[in-house]
């Protein structure tokens, strides 16, 4: 048990106007902090841009559309499904060719 609570860390991260309280995995505190600014910076850019024009709760949820389409995007990027499939039928090839001659 003590050494799960080595492995865990409170922090505080502020996004945007508020601070947040959360216990975390101590490897993973960059990627908080990093998420932390992304939000703060997004939500910041439509601020700047909508203020006045559209409410707090649109801002956030415009914000979080941009952070998850950038998720989205990068998720598509990695999706190694289409390399598996063609090596998988290159790999039943060139077995069925190794088979035939054999």
């Amino acid at each position: 048990m003590a050494e799960q609570n080595r492995e865990r860390l409170h922090i505080r991260l502020h996004v945007y106007d508020e601070e947040i309280d959360v216990t975390i995995d101590r490897a993973e505190e960059a990627y908080y902090r990093a998420a932390a600014k992304l939000i703060t910076d997004r939500y910041n850019a439509y601020a700047q841009a909508y203020r006045g024009r559209k409410s707090d709760h649109t801002i956030a949820l415009m914000s979080l559309i941009d952070v998850a389409l950038l998720y989205e995007k990068e998720r598509d990027h990695n999706d190694t499904s289409p390399y598996d499939n063609m090596l998988a039928r290159l790999t039943a090839d060139i077995e069925s060719a190794l088979g035939e001659k054999g």
